[in-house]
């Protein structure tokens, strides 16, 4: 990748022009996410690899732990405002993944509502990390430290 690119591709993942509460949303997305990431491993056979393969995922003693790490690691960059774009994209796909695996069962057997309540934490972590993914961290992060300033654009 040529410098200009590789420039571009590093200003979207530091730029923001999110509002400073945004800080908010990366508490709540990236908490909930570091949290879920240790009780993985803590609770391995509840929340981890257990219950993996409970619910039928392939190589649950190995999805469980990377899960589990994914979650830890992307939950603390978002916390700190760092990579915050790129943190989240993983976290969308562990969201997706549990709402297909665990929250469409449960569509299908006790219906709309019952889902509904069951996928209230799955949802929100979706869609927080969506946002985090479309604005970036805010200006109290990390990223907006480390991005490129308005001087540093020429060339």
């Amino acid at each position: 990748m040529s410098a200009a690119p590789r420039r571009n591709l590093l200003r979207w993942i530091a730029e923001t022009r999110a509002p400073a509460p945004t800080v908010l949303i990366r508490l709540a997305v990236g908490s909930v996410f570091l949290s879920e990431g240790i009780q993985k491993f803590l609770f391995a056979a509840e929340l981890g690899a257990g219950r993996f393969a409970k619910i039928g995922l392939p190589a649950p003693e190995v999805l469980g732990p990377f899960v589990g790490a994914v979650e830890i690691l992307c939950g603390t960059f978002v916390l700190l405002g760092l990579a915050t774009r790129l943190a989240a994209v993983p976290l969308l796909a562990v969201m997706l993944v549990a709402l297909a695996t665990t929250k469409i069962p449960i569509l299908m057997k006790r219906g709309l509502w019952a889902m509904a309540h069951e996928s209230r934490t799955d949802w929100a972590m979706l869609l927080g990390a969506l946002f985090l993914l479309l604005v970036g961290a805010g200006p109290l992060a990390l990223d907006a430290r480390l991005a490129p300033k308005p001087s540093d654009r020429a060339g």
